[in-house]
């Protein structure tokens, strides 16, 4: 399903919840290294995480026994500060990223069996202390952006910094490309999608009958990323779901019946309701998606080869054709303009481009219209038709004012984020106890104030 924008996770959090879910717990005596207010970082805990850093090629700037020390303190600056400001993590969000982790395990390990061999537990606990670590960055990341919340950068302010910036400092901003898109969805078998509704129904009936359970279902034949927890989705909002789905969900009642089938552009859906709870609800679902045959694709091609042969031929413009043709929906209301999402700019590198359609624009010059080409829609997990229009290629070079207005905006509030949190992290260090036992200095930290 597609959510709101999820959380982000900090590489630094991330790395250092990481590397303790592949040791077992202490059990022996360990050597407390730092004291910070009332907890303790051990030993063994800064070579976990050097031992995972190391194994996954990262660079660390420094002595890693006081770096790494050092990181795990200010996160216990964060995570003391976020109890105070009584900060509670989504449990929705928490989910959705412990589902998405567990997903990456298994795909890139190969099995669920060999997930747990890797990280020497069973997987129930290996999702109990990810649970906890996405938690953890959750609030971390809360903390930070209460903090930076009210920066807002006007065009003096980065008019200010980019002119305070050296000239070995001005960045180089390499080669980019605006562009326009149509795509085309192929059609779909009606008998396909008469095969999928009458499997649902099955299901549905036999739910409904107390013949089967819905999760044991969903874990057997969803096809949607929530399969391993039994298609329950966590508590979400109406506007957490697209319209279709939120529809039907908010409207269910009975958590023992099945809705009826739903169709969203994901495909073709059943939920059940598990639980009401305020303006949210926690249902399951199963989804399954209509497979779509070659010949459709390569329908889907030819139409999309005419259409752009009467752009060409100027029977209507590319502008036009997105509008009344495209099934894209992020561009179509656009002009088919594409959107860097990234940076919210419509300015693309080649490598923030969909690989397939990079491969066509890397050959092309401004104002060429690509041949049709097959792509993937990452987001409904599908292939499309597509034809891209590049419009403009703009040259490497440093950055100017008025080339990369965007691009510099960001530096200086990334800029004015950091030097706000140095702050407040400095603040917070002379209000803390903090020890930090010998055998672990000298050491030029980050911050100022550990050494009282």
């Amino acid at each position: 399903m597609k959510l709101n924008r999820l959380l982000t996770v900090s590489g630094a959090s991330a790395l250092i919840g990481l590397s303790l879910l592949a040791s077992p717990r202490k059990n022996v005596v360990d050597e407390v290294a730092w004291i910070v207010g009332d907890e303790a970082i051990f030993r063994s805990d800064v070579e976990e995480l050097y031992t995972q850093m190391r194994s996954e090629g990262t660079q660390i700037e420094g002595d890693p026994y006081c770096v790494l020390p050092e990181q795990m303190a200010v996160e216990k600056l964060y995570l003391h500060q976020a109890k105070l400001d009584t900060i509670e993590p989504p449990e929705s969000q928490v989910q959705s990223q412990v589902d998405r982790r567990l997903n990456f395990f298994i795909t890139n390990l190969g099995s669920k069996e060999k997930v747990e061999q890797y990280f020497r537990k069973p997987l129930p606990q290996l999702r109990e202390q990810l649970v906890e670590l996405m938690r953890n960055n959750f609030i971390v990341e809360q903390v930070k952006s209460n903090l930076t919340k009210d920066i807002k950068a006007t065009p003096r302010d980065v008019r200010r910094y980019y002119e305070s910036l050296p000239e070995d400092s001005i960045p180089y901003v390499p080669m980019q490309v605006e562009a326009q898109i149509i795509t085309l969805n192929p059609s779909v078998q009606r008998q396909e999608v008469e095969d999928i509704k009458a499997r649902l129904r099955d299901y549905a009936d036999r739910v409904n009958r107390g013949d089967a359970d819905f999760a044991t279902l969903a874990i057997m034949y969803s096809e949607d990323g929530s399969a391993m927890q039994g298609g329950e989705l966590g508590f979400h909002g109406k506007a957490d779901f697209v319209p279709e789905f939120s529809n039907v969900a908010f409207n269910l009642n009975d958590p023992k019946k099945v809705s009826r089938i739903v169709e969203t552009e994901f495909g073709f859906h059943i939920i059940q309701l598990i639980e009401k709870r305020g303006e949210q609800v926690n249902v399951r679902h199963i989804l399954l998606r209509p497979k779509v045959s070659q010949e459709d694709l390569n329908n889907a091609v030819v139409r999309l080869d005419s259409l752009g042969n009467e752009i060409k031929n100027g029977k209507f413009t590319f502008e036009e054709a997105a509008r009344y043709v495209s099934q894209d929906k992020d561009s179509r209301n656009n002009k088919g303009i594409m959107m860097n999402m990234q940076t919210g700019s419509t300015r693309f590198e080649m490598q923030d481009l969909p690989p397939e359609v990079a491969t066509q624009i890397e050959k092309m010059q401004p104002g060429d219209i690509s041949a049709p080409f097959i792509m993937k829609d990452q987001q409904r997990n599908r292939d499309v038709a597509a034809i891209v229009k590049l419009t403009q290629r703009i040259d490497g070079h440093k950055a100017s004012m008025q080339e990369d207005y965007n691009r510099l905006k960001n530096m200086y509030e990334a800029h004015a984020s950091e030097q706000i949190l140095r702050d407040w992290v400095e603040k917070k260090i002379k209000e803390t106890h903090v020890r930090i036992e010998d055998g672990w200095l000298p050491c030029e930290f980050k911050y100022q104030g550990w050494i009282k």
